[in-house]
């Protein structure tokens, strides 16, 4: 019988870890294990659903709360890669004779009359309704298409289904689709979930803070103290931004509305850092340049 790991443990977070620290663990983690990066690695791609499995839980408030409670009992044991699903604390199974029985105690259809009712042949006569298993898959999408949203198909048991992925998603959320999962083991039960996780592939240059977008860009010392206009990459394209003279090196600058979407039309500010190119490789002029500059400022020439 395998034992499961405890899923703080898998994220290498303590038990009174934040939501935000819970989140920040799961994206170092899925950075460093996903598939795209260890194409044909088991052991990476096993580990990559582990943490998966772990963030899963431990995102959810009600499931995390379960969890502290029952340990994996709580939430359905494997339930995070097909079986069974739904968290009761108080289910589990029975052998007898070599045969296997699931029970559930939770109230509702099954428990004590439906284990009687299979073992000796009497009971209420009701059927325990079982759902389908939940299946899950992991999406990657472009930056752009994350600040944006954007249509994707999606392939399960041989089908297509379109899904739409709306503007704003973050690293690591997941969209459910009900009832698109594992069929019912009989006709009376339902379908399981789909659960696709949003894999976002970084950008070159941007990278992200919630709604805020964030990048670098290098001026050189001259065109920081005299003064200068530069072209900015963004997600709507390059945009002109003057750098006004006198600028510090990790001075940040503003282009609001050019960030990710936050309600209705409104959208958050991408954030420029500048960065000062000191000069390594001066010729002889330029040093005699610099030299006078530096003299004329300790006359009080220069502020």
């Amino acid at each position: 019988m395998s034992t499961q790991r405890d899923y703080y443990e898998i994220l290498g977070v303590p038990k009174n870890a934040s939501d935000d620290e819970i989140k920040k663990a799961y994206r170092k983690l899925a950075f460093k294990y996903h598939p795209d990066r260890n194409p044909g690695d088991k052991e990476a791609e096993a580990k990559f659903k582990e943490a998966s499995e772990a963030n899963e839980v431990l995102s959810d408030k009600q499931k995390r709360a379960r969890y502290d409670q029952f340990g994996h009992a709580g939430v359905g044991g494997n339930s995070a890669y097909g079986g069974a699903s739904g968290g009761n604390p108080f289910g589990g199974s029975y052998s007898f004779n070599g045969q296997s029985f699931n029970f559930d105690f939770g109230g509702g259809e099954g428990g004590f009359d439906d284990i009687f009712s299979t073992l000796f042949g009497f009971g209420n006569n009701r059927t325990q309704r079982r759902r389908g298993a939940d299946y899950r898959t992991v999406l990657t999408i472009s930056f752009e298409e994350a600040v944006f949203g954007t249509t994707k198909t999606v392939q399960v048991d041989g089908k297509e289904l379109k899904l739409k992925i709306p503007a704003g998603i973050d690293d690591g959320q997941s969209i459910r689709l009900r009832g698109r999962g594992g069929p019912a083991p009989d006709k009376t039960g339902e379908a399981g979930d789909l659960f696709v996780q949003i894999h976002v592939r970084p950008h070159k240059t941007l990278t992200r803070e919630g709604y805020i977008i964030l990048s670098e860009h290098h001026v050189s010392m001259i065109d920081a103290a005299l003064g200068c206009e530069v072209e900015v990459e963004t997600v709507d394209g390059k945009i002109t931004m003057k750098v006004p003279a006198g600028t510090q090196s990790g001075t940040p600058f503003k282009l609001s509305g050019h960030g990710v979407p936050m309600r209705g039309e409104e959208r958050g500010p991408h954030i420029v850092n500048i960065i000062v190119d000191t000069p390594t490789n001066l010729s002889k002029k330029q040093k005699e340049l610099l030299e006078e500059f530096r003299t004329a400022k300790k006359r009080g020439f220069w502020g």
